[in-house]
């Protein structure tokens, strides 16, 4: 049995909010049990100087967490860590989206975790893609593009080995004992954006890489279906 309950392949409790702050174009306060991340989706006409001209638009993040996300104050600063998942999350949601379809404009979608028990960096590519999405969706209904440019769902799950068992959504109890540790990251389509794996200890098989992988894609496909119905509500209209 799980520290919290939890069977072997069931998520922690998940849940998006839309529109958490009503200032950036998107955004999305993400849970997963007791992680949140709050995701803004901020849009600046004009891209990377280079990228001028070419009549492409670019997608990128940021993350960081905040003082008081974790028992342990956490300092403000730009850490090795932080920049190693903000390029995680950016090329994720880049692999997602048109970027001939966003015209010479850069999208920041910031990540900032509240409150850290784990999977903050899988957390955060699923908030900011709801995030990213919603901003999507103003900018083509006032006008500013001719088409949507994401082009397939995303979501994203950790999944590691624990006391020889395979297991899905590791809190920070389980993360930090973990015998092996997997963070994936796939489209609606099931296909595969990256795939971080580390053995904490002794090498672990391809057998166990495949049992893996396929409880990371069940996790997945949960929360895409997830994601599916809360962007097919309309989003509401700002003043």
């Amino acid at each position: 049995m799980r520290p919290d309950g939890r069977r072997n392949n069931e998520l922690r409790s998940f849940t998006f909010e839309r529109d958490f702050t009503e200032m950036a174009h998107g955004s999305c306060l993400v849970s997963f049990g007791r992680t949140r991340v709050l995701c803004t989706a901020s849009v600046e006409e004009e891209v990377p100087r280079w990228l001028r001209g070419t009549e492409q638009g670019w997608v990128t993040a940021e993350y960081s967490m905040l003082p008081g996300s974790s028992p342990e104050r956490i300092r403000r600063r730009n850490s090795g860590r932080g920049q190693e998942i903000q390029r995680l999350i950016g090329r994720s949601l880049r692999a997602v989206v048109d970027l001939s379809a966003v015209a010479e404009r850069q999208i920041i979608v910031d990540c900032d975790v509240l409150q850290a028990d784990g999977g903050t960096r899988t957390a955060s590519i699923c908030g900011g893609f709801v995030a990213l999405h919603d901003a999507f969706t103003r900018i083509l209904a006032d006008g500013g593009l001719q088409e949507h440019p994401i082009t397939n769902q995303l979501a994203a799950v950790s999944v590691g080995i624990v006391d020889g068992e395979a297991r899905l959504d590791l809190p920070y109890e389980e993360d930090a004992i973990a015998e092996v540790d997997l963070n994936v990251v796939m489209t609606g389509a099931g296909d595969y954006v990256e795939v971080q794996g580390t053995a904490e200890g002794d090498p672990f098989t391809r057998d166990r890489l495949d049992a893996l992988l396929d409880l990371a894609a069940e996790g997945i496909t949960e929360v895409v279906s997830t994601q599916v119905d809360l962007l097919a509500t309309p989003l509401a209209p700002r003043p």
